[in-house]
């Protein structure tokens, strides 16, 4: 009797991996807060009247509103490619294009939830940059720190972090890719979290953790369509475009 095919991606030893990868990254992320890091590190960039690179316009014009058409232009077209795929993602089935584009939505939708029910003002809202609000710790759930809040996570840098849980549809079937895939949204997440840090718009706290939960929604929508792949084979097996 032939062995069914597998519709699981990933090995066993892929699967810890990233489980592990997952929790030593929560770890990193904890051992930030705990350093009382995000003052520290805003200082360079801010005074007592305020952050002089708020408006530059580099980082205004390009890094962030040009970057925000940008993520949304790739969403887009991500979305597009689950129908007319193009490049390297013809290797992939439909089920993994929807993956990839599903996984960027709801990681979006989950930081911009989280901004939403936060109570932690950004830095140029607080006292020691000229602003009203002290500085709380973003566990602090219940306390208000006297500014505007929303400020947590970082929404800006979830443009690039939003893609990282395409790697896990594409590592099975196109591996180099993956790891392209990978180190470009981590780059352009960063890249972005770090812009609003020198504006003073986000403490790297913010940045961290936006990458995380970023991650770990596309980790988690992985695992669900790997549990969906196994239970209804014909949902993967769906034909790909010649």
């Amino acid at each position: 009797m032939s062995r069914p095919p597998d519709f699981v991606s990933g090995s066993p030893q892929a699967r810890h991996g990233a489980i592990w990868s997952t929790l030593a990254a929560l770890a990193c992320v904890v051992a930030w807060d705990a350093s009382g890091g995000d003052l520290a590190l805003a200082q360079p960039f801010g005074s007592a009247t305020g952050f002089p690179w708020r408006e530059q316009w580099f980082l205004v014009q390009v890094l962030h509103e040009s970057a925000r058409r940008v993520g949304w232009l790739l969403m887009l077209l991500l979305t597009l490619a689950v129908w007319w795929p193009v490049g390297v993602l013809r290797r992939l089935d439909t089920a993994e294009r929807f993956q990839m584009a599903a996984s960027a939505l709801l990681a979006l939708g989950v930081v911009s939830i989280a901004k939403s029910l936060s109570n932690t003002s950004c830095p140029w809202d607080l006292a020691q940059f000229g602003g009203v609000a002290r500085h709380v710790s973003h566990w602090a759930l219940s306390l208000h720190d006297g500014g505007g809040g929303r400020c947590f996570p970082a929404g800006h840098a979830s443009a690039g972090f939003a893609f990282l849980g395409g790697y896990f549809a594409l590592r099975r079937k196109a591996p180099i890719a993956a790891r392209w895939w990978l180190a470009g949204s981590l780059l352009a997440g960063f890249v972005l979290g770090g812009a609003q840090q020198v504006r003073g718009a986000h403490f790297m706290s913010h940045t961290l953790w936006t990458a995380w939960l970023c991650w770990t929604t596309g980790w988690l929508c992985h695992l669900v369509a790997e549990a969906v792949r196994a239970r209804f084979p014909a949902f993967a097996a769906t034909t790909r475009p010649s």
